[in-house]
C-alpha cells in the first residue's frame, strides 16, 4: 500500500541522434532544447513520467563522444573544455541510473562510436535497451535496422521521436522492468523496515547525524557542501528494530546549483525522499531556517512523507537563551503548514538530544501506518458534517455519502461526495482537522481526496 520507489531511466547516446527529442514525447513536454547542433544539451534534464499510473524519472543527457582531449588541449579551447563536462555529466547519468536507454541514430546508420559506447555501457552491468531512433514504419524497420545486430544484442526497439512510431510499446516494456526491479529492492528488506532519510541544505550536518544514529563512522564527514553526492543506503539493528537509514546529498535553492554533477544529487535526494517513510530535515540552529528549509519541507509534503524538523548545532546556541527563543519562533511560523510534525533539538558534535530522535520516530512511524476500519473512517465523516455541515453549491446541498482508507505510509482516505468541485478549500481543512483529531493522527500527515460518485445510468 505503500509507493515504491521511483526508478531512474537515463537516455544517452551520441549528440544529435534525438535523445531530447525522446524525452520530450515521453514526458508530453517542450521541457528539453532541441537543436541539430551538437553539444546542446549542457545540463541534464529530468522528469517523473507518469505512464498509465506507473511512476519513472526520465533523465536527459548531453552526447557522449570518444575524443580522448588532453588537458592543454581543453585549455586552450573553451568549447572542448565544455564538451568534456557535458561527458562526464554523461557517464555520471550512466553510473546513478537504475535503466539505461542507449539511443542510436537508423538513419545516421552504426558508427564506430556507438561500438565504443555500447562496450562500456555492458560494463555498467546494469539493465539497457537499445533504443533505433528515427524509423518512422515497418518498412524502414526491414531497411535500417540490421546493421545494428553488429553491436551483439538480441533485442532493437525501434522508435520514431518525431512522429511516435514505437513509442506507447517501449515505455510499456520500460514500465515492466521498472515495476519489476521496484519489487526486487522490497523484497531485500527486512518486514516492516523503517525508512529514514536525512534531507537538507549542503553542509547542515546530514553525514554527521547519520554517523551518530549508527553509532560508527560510515559516512564521509566533511565541511565542504557536496561531499556526499549520492545517496548512501544503511541496513541495521537497533533495539529489535530494523531501519534503512539514507543520507542524501544537500538541496540548494535551482539558482545556486551550478556544479554539474551537484544538479543531479538535487535528483538523488528527491528519489530518496519518494522512497523514504521519514524524512529528517536537518536545519541549522546557528543559520536559523531559511526559505530553502521550507522548499524541502514541501518537497517531503508533496511525496506524502512524514517529517521530524531536527534542530542541528543547538550546542552552538546553548548560553544564548534570547537566540533560542527567536530560532524557535522562526521555526514555528515557517513550519505551519506541517504543525503535526515534531520539532527536536540536537547535536550532531557532543549527540545531544540524538537518543529522542528514536523515540519519536517510533511515534510517527506508528501513526504513518496505521489502518482503521471502514465503520470507524465513516462515524469520524458523519461527526464532521453534523458538526459543521457544508454549504451549497450552486443552490445545492452537498452530500457526502461515504468514506473509505486506500492506503497507509500516510493514511489516505476517500471521501465520496456528489460535488467535489463545490467543497470549499476552507471547509476541506476543516475535514482534514476533523480526521487528524478524530483518529488521534497528531504527529503524522494524512492525506483526504475528494471523488465524485458516479450515478446509476438508467435506461
Amino acid at each position: 500500500m505503500k509507493e515504491k520507489r521511483h526508478q531512474i531511466v537515463a537516455l544517452v547516446g551520441r549528440p544529435n541522434v534525438g535523445k531530447s527529442s525522446l524525452f520530450n514525447r515521453f514526458t508530453k513536454s517542450n521541457k528539453a532544447i532541441i537543436d541539430p547542433t551538437p553539444g546542446v544539451t549542457r545540463d541534464r534534464h529530468y522528469e517523473t513520467v507518469d505512464w498509465n499510473g506507473q511512476k519513472f524519472i526520465l533523465v536527459d543527457t548531453g552526447g557522449l563522444e570518444m575524443d580522448k582531449l588532453s588537458k592543454e588541449q581543453l585549455d586552450e579551447d573553451p568549447e572542448k573544455k565544455i564538451s568534456q563536462l557535458i561527458q562526464e555529466q554523461s557517464w555520471q547519468a550512466v553510473r546513478e541510473a537504475d535503466i539505461i536507454v542507449f539511443v542510436l541514430d537508423g538513419k545516421e546508420g552504426l558508427l564506430i562510436d556507438d561500438y565504443e559506447i555500447a562496450d562500456l555501457l555492458r560494463k555498467s552491468e546494469k539493465t539497457i535497451y537499445y533504443l533505433v531512433n528515427k524509423i518512422d514504419s515497418e518498412a524502414q524497420e526491414m531497411d535500417r535496422l540490421s546493421p545494428f545486430y553488429e553491436l551483439g544484442i538480441e533485442q532493437l526497439h525501434p522508435v520514431s521521436a518525431a512522429h511516435g512510431y514505437g513509442i506507447n510499446s517501449f515505455i510499456d516494456e520500460i514500465v515492466r522492468n521498472c515495476i519489476e526491479n521496484a519489487e526486487e529492492e522490497e523484497e531485500k528488506l527486512p518486514e516492516k523496515t523503517m525508512r529514514i532519510a536525512c534531507i537538507g541544505r549542503p553542509n547542515v550536518g546530514k553525514s554527521s547525524l547519520t554517523n551518530k544514529l549508527l553509532g560508527e563512522d560510515r559516512m564521509v564527514v566533511s565541511h565542504l557542501p557536496g561531499t556526499t553526492r549520492d545517496s548512501v543506503d544503511t541496513l541495521f539493528e537497533k533495539n529489535g528494530s530494523n531501519y534503512l537509514l539514507i543520507d542524501t546529498a544537500g538541496i540548494r535553492r535551482k539558482g545556486k546549483v551550478r556544479d554539474k554533477v551537484e544538479k543531479f544529487s538535487v535528483m538523488r535526494a528527491l528519489s530518496s525522499i519518494e522512497r523514504c517513510d521519514i524524512a529528517l530535515i536537518l536545519i541549522d540552529a546557528n543559520e536559523g531556517i531559511t526559505e530553502q528549509d521550507t522548499k524541502v519541507i514541501g518537497y517531503c509534503v508533496e511525496r506524502g512523507r512524514a517529517c521530524l524538523v531536527i534542530l542541528n548545532k543547538w550546542d552552538l546556541l546553548e548560553n544564548d537563551k534570547k537566540r533560542q527563543k527567536w530560532l524557535l519562533g522562526e521555526v514555528e511560523r515557517a513550519t505551519k503548514f506541517i504543525g503535526y510534525s515534531p520539532t527536536l533539538k540536537i547535536s550532531a558534535l557532543t549527540g545531544l538530544g540524538i537518543k529522542n530522535i528514536y523515540s519519536t520516530l517510533h511515534k510517527v512511524f506508528e501513526q504513518f501506518s496505521l489502518k482503521f476500519s471502514t465503520g470507524k473512517i465513516n462515524r469520524v465523516l458523519q461527526s464532521a458534517v453534523e458538526a459543521h455541515p457544508p454549504s451549497l453549491y450552486k443552490g445545492h446541498r452537498i452530500k457526502f455519502y461515504y468514506s473509505t482508507q486506500v492506503a497507509t505510509k500516510p493514511p489516505t482516505f476517500i471521501i465520496f461526495v456528489n460535488y467535489p468541485k463545490g467543497v470549499h478549500f476552507s471547509y476541506y481543512r476543516f475535514l482534514v482537522n476533523h480526521f487528524r483529531a478524530e483518529l488521534n493522527l497528531d504527529l503524522t500527515i494524512l492525506r483526504l481526496f475528494l471523488r465524485e460518485r458516479q450515478r446509476k445510468k438508467y435506461g
